[in-house]
């Protein structure tokens, strides 16, 4: 079959495309016949390296992907060839007390597929049984590729760790992202006001248009005084971040009392100096957030298959062209998710 691997972090250029073998199911397993992968920001993070963490190379990226069902396990009953399916991005141990609790992502033994193990970006590709989402017919596969990750974190970080109401005032950075723009709609689905932040008049615009009530570019505005003035100085309920060191601690003075500041990652980097004194002043929280667990999985996939939440696609690209859908990524271009076309003639 064909494949994208990477035995060395590095740029682009370290994306090597070859044949593999095609992977036989384990007992619980099933094989997908690959339609179409998704890029997130963790594939770079997988080319790249991530100080501190060792990535098991040589590796498949590719956490996001969706395709049909082409060989099941001997002990799986519940899938049948053909099936339709995409795929919950995250797998654990299913028989810890965490497990059992309905925290998945909170396993000792939770991965990621792409990142702790292979992943779609490749022809076939297998899970575990448990991992699948059924797809509708007549709902894209393309589309089907573009929510797990994003939604699932965003709908984790929002829900489960922010208790998100309605008439929250929400702010979401990094309009553009995949995580950004899933949060804006989980959050308006949820009855919140929201402002985004982005990098440019053109992000700011598509972030209203996918929702946001209001915008701010951080390039050319203050976006703290902004803030203010759009909570008419009451402050935010909740912050989006996933910027860090830029973004974070500035967003610290703009949570009302209670508020919450939720994170996922830190592009702008990890070390950065907070004040801690309106944490206790104002009784903040800052929470960190991973994943979620596969129940949230499915709750998001009934959403976006039933039309209440629609992943917006940046671009589609052939899978030989992945180190330029790659560069589009890093260069952050985009709104909204990159996919790859992996097999053309599976619909």
């Amino acid at each position: 079959m064909r494949a994208v691997s990477i035995s060395i972090h590095g740029g682009v250029e370290v994306l090597q495309s070859g044949e593999h073998p095609i992977p036989e199911p384990l007992a619980d397993q099933v094989r997908i016949k690959v339609a179409w992968s998704a890029l997130n920001h963790l594939d770079l993070w997988v080319r790249q390296g991530v100080p501190g963490h060792t990535f098991p190379l040589p590796l498949i990226p590719g956490c996001d992907f969706s395709g049909v069902v082409d060989a099941v396990g001997e002990q799986v009953s519940s899938w049948l060839l053909g099936d339709r399916v995409t795929v919950a991005p995250g797998f654990s141990c299913y028989a810890c007390e965490k497990c059992k609790a309905g925290k998945h992502n909170l396993c000792r033994d939770y991965g990621i597929y792409g990142e702790t193990c292979d992943g779609g970006n490749a022809e076939y590709a297998v899970v575990d049984a448990k991992n699948l989402l059924a797809v509708p017919d007549g709902f894209p596969l393309d589309v089907a590729a573009a929510f797990p990750l994003t939604y699932l974190t965003a709908w984790h970080m929002l829900v489960s760790r922010c208790s998100l109401q309605e008439g929250d005032k929400v702010l979401v950075h990094a309009a553009g992202s995949g995580v950004s723009v899933a949060a804006v709609q989980i959050a308006k689905h949820w009855g919140a006001d929201v402002m985004v932040t982005a990098g440019s008049d053109a992000k700011v615009n598509k972030g209203l248009e996918n929702g946001a009530d209001f915008g701010v570019n951080y390039q050319t505005k203050d976006w703290e005084k902004e803030a203010r003035s759009w909570t008419k100085k009451r402050g935010l309920d909740i912050i989006v971040d996933h910027v860090g060191a830029d973004t974070l601690p500035k967003g610290l003075r703009q949570l009302a009392k209670g508020g919450r500041i939720v994170t996922c990652g830190v592009t702008s980097g990890a070390e950065m100096e907070l004040n801690m004194a309106p944490l206790f002043f104002k009784s903040l929280s800052v929470l960190g957030s991973t994943m979620g667990s596969l129940q949230d999985m499915h709750t998001v996939a009934d959403l976006v298959f039933s039309g209440q939440l629609t992943p917006i696609i940046d671009s589609r690209y052939d899978f030989a062209d992945i180190a330029l859908a790659h560069q589009r990524m890093g260069e952050r271009q985009a709104f909204g998710k990159l996919l790859l076309q992996v097999n053309p003639a599976v619909e």
